[in-house]
């Protein structure tokens, strides 16, 4: 079963866009995930980002350490929720760092090795900037709302660059490179880095992999457009699983809300007058979310009000 493409091309283009929007509406209702493709960003600009993931992760473990992650912080080299000693981690390292906006980022934790790497992850944040608001506003489009109620939402707003290496297991059945989870923001763009496939998503009870289409990106809906679309958008569960011999590299991209956004559904989209989430404030999603193992949606499940 593979995930619906949209054609970012076939979107802006006037003759096209009206058909693309009812594919990207299914897409969002029905999947919470799409592979992007003819979305602009220089096949260059991703060769190079890729070539130095892949240099920078083979490096030996002392090197990438220089760039460790401090306590109770998630920017740097290491891993992510870990919330107590005995709990099994997931089989993954990873690179975290905020990449927006520009006065925010902490270059400590920009490796110099290999030297082109920090302009190769600057290129890439220049060149996808304008996606995620494109694609918010044909969202809000295409269900008739006004197309900035969402972009303006996270226009400005902070990006993460998260880059995952996921080591080969020769028990590769029982370990996960990345547990169960929903993405607590807006919008996440994933960057397959090699050919090595791994992530799954849960679909009607069941796990499917995702092919990732050479040089398209992934993009999945976050629990923050969830409840501000009333649940128009779904946020799906996934995860990421290893290989058993081969490596597996990809860079997910995330669109954040203003840090200090209370959450709750927009009144575009309760047009009935139903709302169906609480009110969050994004600070106590997000603690929420890093300050417990990854449960699957369950964190999402309980912001429901009753039917």
């Amino acid at each position: 079963m593979s995930i619906p493409i949209i054609d970012l091309d076939k979107l802006i283009s006037p003759q096209s866009s009206q058909d693309e929007c009812v594919k990207l509406i299914s897409a969002c209702q029905y999947w919470g995930f799409f592979q992007l493709i003819n979305h602009g960003v220089p096949d260059e600009v991703i060769e190079n980002l890729k070539n130095d993931l892949v240099e920078f992760f083979s490096q030996p473990l002392d090197a990438k350490k220089e760039y460790s992650q401090l306590p109770n912080s998630l920017e740097g080299y290491g891993q992510a929720f870990v919330v107590s000693d005995n709990q099994k981690l997931d089989w993954a390292d990873m690179l975290y760092l905020q990449i927006c906006p520009t006065e925010s980022r902490d270059l400590r934790f920009w490796p110099n090795h290999p030297a082109s790497f920090r302009h190769s992850i600057d290129t890439y944040s220049s060149a996808t900037e304008h996606i995620g608001l494109s694609l918010l506003q044909f969202m809000a489009k295409a269900v008739g709302v006004e197309p900035k109620s969402l972009s303006s939402v996270f226009e400005g707003q902070a990006r993460g660059l998260r880059m995952n290496y996921y080591p080969p297991c020769l028990k590769a059945d029982k370990v996960l490179g990345l547990s169960p989870h929903t993405d607590p923001g807006g919008l996440t763009l994933l960057l397959q880095v090699n050919d090595v496939q791994g992530l799954q998503i849960n679909k009607d009870g069941k796990w499917f992999s995702v092919n990732a289409l050479n040089g398209a990106l992934i993009v999945n809906i976050g629990d923050t457009l969830e409840i501000l679309s009333n649940g128009k958008f779904r946020s799906v569960e996934h995860r990421a699983v290893v290989h058993p011999s081969r490596q597996r590299i990809s860079a997910a991209l995330f669109y954040y809300p203003c840090q200090d956004l209370v959450i709750s559904p927009l009144p575009d989209f309760v047009k009935d007058g139903k709302v169906k989430y609480k009110t969050i404030s994004y600070q106590d999603l997000l603690t929420e979310y890093f300050t417990a193992e990854l449960d699957g949606r369950n964190r999402l499940e309980k912001l429901k009000l009753e039917p």
